[in-house]
């Protein structure tokens, strides 16, 4: 039986961009943003959560790619075909790089445009105006694990929640039984 979408829980993730890698930045935001992450996704229903995105102007590509990476638009005139660096967009249009990524990584479909789309929140410095929904305490989602820093882990670890969901055992406790 599938879920009927009535009850549908929207939450808020806060995400710091700051000094992380825009690709593995995208598919850590990607899944939040269609709902992938919930035992109730459906690929037909707009089930995804808010998020958030933080300092969005001290992102990071890998290897020369703020002097190769070209973003081109048509302009929709003859001869209309524009295209600019990403060292230079990260001057004029910071946001446009993260927004850019993960919209890349969702399907072309009316749920992208007129659900997934409007859920995410892309601002270049610390402040932004979702204090309602995201108080001064939140602590922003763990950067995404790489292997060459010594961060990579095997499973999720503390990914989702530093809490445990077995009940009687704690966080800490290794039981050898």
């Amino acid at each position: 039986m599938s879920f009927p979408g009535r009850a549908v829980q929207r939450t808020w993730h806060l995400v710091d961009a700051a000094n992380q890698t825009v690709g593995r930045l995208a598919t850590t935001i990607a899944p939040i943003l269609k709902g992938k992450h919930k035992p109730t996704y459906r690929p037909n229903a707009d089930i995804g959560d808010y998020v958030v995105i933080v300092n969005a102007d001290k992102v990071h590509f890998s290897g020369k790619k703020w002097s190769d990476k070209l973003y081109r638009w048509h302009t929709g005139y003859p001869g209309g075909l524009k295209e600019r660096p990403a060292k230079n967009m990260l001057e004029r249009k910071p946001e446009f790089i993260l927004k850019k990524a993960i919209l890349g990584m969702l399907y072309r479909n009316n749920l992208r445009e007129g659900y997934i789309e409007p859920r995410l929140k892309i601002y270049t410095g610390e402040v932004h105006p979702h204090e309602a929904q995201l108080p001064s305490g939140v602590k922003a989602l763990p950067i995404h694990p790489r292997k060459r820093t010594g961060s990579y882990h095997f499973g999720l670890g503390n990914k989702y929640s530093e809490t445990t969901f077995q009940v009687g055992v704690s966080a800490g406790s290794k039981d050898s039984t």
